[in-house]
């Protein structure tokens, strides 16, 4: 039998390893993306606030990271407060993150000298806690920086979004290493529905989420941010069993 003083310790420990996992603590609560099939697909109704998200794109997205910059501006537009984006190379489009809904006014714009100099630009800002989020364009994300990350966001009670981007297409199998971040998300760009009359349509994402801690995987096809930063349900999909179920198609390799 442990003795009194070995039962705290190991208490202790268990405490301590919580707070690195992320559990335990004060509820942040959750942001709705609004979508039921995605929604009740995450614990607590919602992207868990407070805490540490990856979002990678699909296909040549993860070059480009278009879909995904989009997506992550999306969910910091549904967020109140100033808006800390990190970045090595200066090739963000604000015109961009204002049609996913976030205005260039919102955002303050951090150009690090390389990619260590942004994982502490980000740790720094999700722990001020005056903050709405914090994103950041990395292309490695290891397990230290990750915790780190996820307990600064914890911390500051401020939404981190690690926007994994890769120089060459073979390094996006980085994305497989684990991470102590609470869902990991790749965003990849399908064909506009066809519209009646000539023009361009809403464009379509096929949202993957890869993995949610005390939740469920899905994939499904939804239309990209609208000016609001939400998603979009495809009227052609709304009420079919796809729908219901996360249909794929394949995205734009």
């Amino acid at each position: 039998m442990p003795s009194e003083a070995n039962r705290s310790a190991i208490a202790a420990l268990r405490a301590h390893i919580a707070r690195i996992e992320g559990e335990g603590g004060p509820a942040g609560g959750a942001l709705p993306f609004g979508i039921p099939q995605l929604d009740r697909r995450l614990a607590g109704g919602g992207l868990a606030l407070g805490c540490l998200h990856e979002v990678a794109g699909g296909g040549n997205g993860a070059i480009d990271g278009a879909a995904a910059a989009c997506f992550a501006a999306g969910i910091a537009a549904r967020l109140s407060g100033p808006v800390l984006w990190c970045v090595v190379h200066q090739d963000l489009f604000a015109p961009g993150l204002e049609q996913a809904g976030l205005p260039p006014d919102r955002v303050i714009h951090v150009e690090a000298g390389d990619d260590k100099a942004v994982l502490a630009c980000m740790e720094e800002g999700l722990r001020h806690g005056g903050l709405g989020a914090v994103v950041g364009e990395v292309p490695k994300l290891p397990m230290t920086a990750s915790r780190r990350l996820h307990l600064a966001a914890r911390e500051g009670g401020t939404i981190g979004l690690a926007l994994r981007r890769w120089r060459r297409q073979a390094e996006a199998s980085d994305f497989g290493q684990p991470t102590a971040a609470m869902t990991r998300w790749r965003v990849s760009v399908l064909p506009s529905s066809p519209l009646p009359v000539p023009g361009l349509g809403r464009e379509r994402w096929l949202v993957e989420l890869i993995r949610a801690r005390a939740g469920e995987s899905l994939d499904i096809e939804l239309e990209a941010c609208d000016g609001t930063g939400h998603l979009g349900l495809p009227a052609d999909l709304a009420d079919g069993p796809a729908a219901a179920a996360g249909g794929r198609r394949s995205a734009a390799g």
